[in-house]
């Protein structure tokens, strides 16, 4: 593949932003690409290399890049304006929306990002509750705000016995005094969770988790252990508060509220929720919500920017009236049938985690069950073969701990170009 282009805009970059990108988790060292366009489940970057993806802008395309149906209504609404210091009836239809999909849910706050719905809402829970400290399990990740990027992708080495876990800031400059507010522990560890709560239950306002590890390679939860987390919650008076970023709208209509048949205090969306226009909402139970604007804030000046608003409102018609996530789901079960059969065939010890619209694979370990056991995983093959497949025209990304995202656009033949290039892309990193 010829990238000159691509190493040329690299050392534009460098020159006006760190990194040369706008986001840390776009870095990929001197192999950073740099998109020219996409279009369904294809991308293409400047250098006019095709790609069949599976990143999806980390999730949030679950139609299709440059979906017309999603981008038309977009363009007729901006024609009226983009922005306004006033409450506009399309915002309230996707409330109304999102309300009429989502079992529980109440009352509906928007806002612009998955990091902004999660801040927000730790702030909710606080005031609701008159506590602060918050509870939230080892490689989930919450957004970048202070509030909740503990514990999220440091080595595991770092986190300390099981029993007393240590709180590691996820990055410099975050005030070491914030994580005295937060108690973190290893996903699916009931015991850990059960024990945490006896000594700090009382004290807690709110217990935040992923239905799945989403930012560490989509491990699922054990049977009855979300289940657990909300009676808990409940018994001692903290909040049960579902990130529903990654899962809502992808997993299923309802998230992972009706997936998993729960009843959480507060739920967080982004990304799915407009098919990559900037757009996010937090709500839940109306007594909570009805909070803010009583001596608790909760805004901004873009929340109700009308792209974002606009592409929800045409996400969720098309969710509603389309077989949207079930052809997902059958499509994404196949490719993962693949994955696991040639995985097999080729000796290689794995594990497959994660729904079929967001899924992953662990190398080397049987079973994963947070991100302590991911640890040991196999994480220098598995980019290995990814390279591989780079080189055929195949974009999964480039950290073992994303999944693999689907959307409505991957078709038949997709599924069946991308297993045959895994399987020569396995093969060609077994026989190094």
């Amino acid at each position: 593949m010829n990238k000159e282009k691509t190493k040329a805009l690299r050392e534009r970059a460098l020159c006006v932003t760190p990194l040369g990108v706008n986001s840390n988790f776009r870095y990929w060292g001197e192999g950073t690409p740099y998109v020219k366009r996409a279009k369904g489940c294809r991308l293409w970057d400047v250098d006019g290399d095709e790609f069949i993806e599976y990143r999806m802008a980390f999730g949030p395309i679950i139609l299709g890049h440059a979906f017309d149906e999603v981008d038309q209504k977009v363009i007729s609404e901006l024609k009226d304006g983009v922005l306004f210091a006033m409450t506009g009836e399309l915002e309230i239809e996707v409330e109304e929306m999102m309300i009429d999909m989502i079992p529980g849910l109440e009352s509906v706050r928007l806002a612009c990002s998955g990091t902004e719905a999660t801040m927000h809402a730790v702030r909710i829970a606080r005031a609701f509750t008159g506590r602060e400290l918050v509870l939230k399990f080892e490689g989930n990740y919450h957004g970048l705000n202070d509030h909740l990027l503990w514990s999220t992708y440091a080595p595991a080495e770092a986190y300390g016995n099981a029993r007393s876990p240590i709180s590691i800031p996820g990055s410099s400059g975050i005030p070491e005094s914030m994580g005295n507010l937060v108690i973190t522990l290893p996903f699916n560890d009931r015991e850990a969770f059960e024990r945490a709560m006896y000594v700090y239950g009382n004290s807690i306002a709110a217990v935040f988790t992923e239905p799945c590890q989403g930012n560490c390679g989509a491990m699922l939860p054990e049977p009855g252990f979300l289940d657990l987390v909300q009676s808990k919650c409940r018994e001692y008076g903290a909040l049960f508060i579902l990130d529903e970023v990654k899962t809502g709208f992808r997993i299923h209509n309802g998230g992972a509220r009706a997936y998993y048949k729960l009843k959480p205090d507060l739920m967080t969306y982004a990304k799915a929720l407009g098919n990559g226009y900037p757009i996010a909402a937090l709500g839940g139970r109306k007594d909570i919500m009805d909070i803010i604007g009583h001596g608790v804030v909760q805004g901004g000046t873009y929340t109700n920017n009308k792209p974002g608003v606009a592409g929800a409102w045409a996400t969720l018609k098309l969710l509603k009236e389309k077989p949207v996530l079930k052809t997902i789901e059958k499509r994404g079960k196949k490719l993962m049938q693949g994955i696991d059969a040639i995985l097999t065939e080729e000796d290689i010890v794995h594990c497959m985690n994660g729904y079929p619209s967001m899924f992953s694979f662990a190398l080397g370990v049987e079973k994963t069950r947070n991100q302590r056991d991911w640890n040991h995983s196999d994480k220098d093959m598995y980019l290995e073969i990814v390279a591989e497949m780079y080189k055929r025209g195949i974009m999964p990304d480039n950290d073992a701990r994303e999944p693999w995202f689907m959307c409505y656009s991957h078709e038949e033949k997709d599924i069946a170009e991308t297993l045959e290039a895994f399987r020569d892309s396995v093969k060609a990193v077994k026989s190094k």
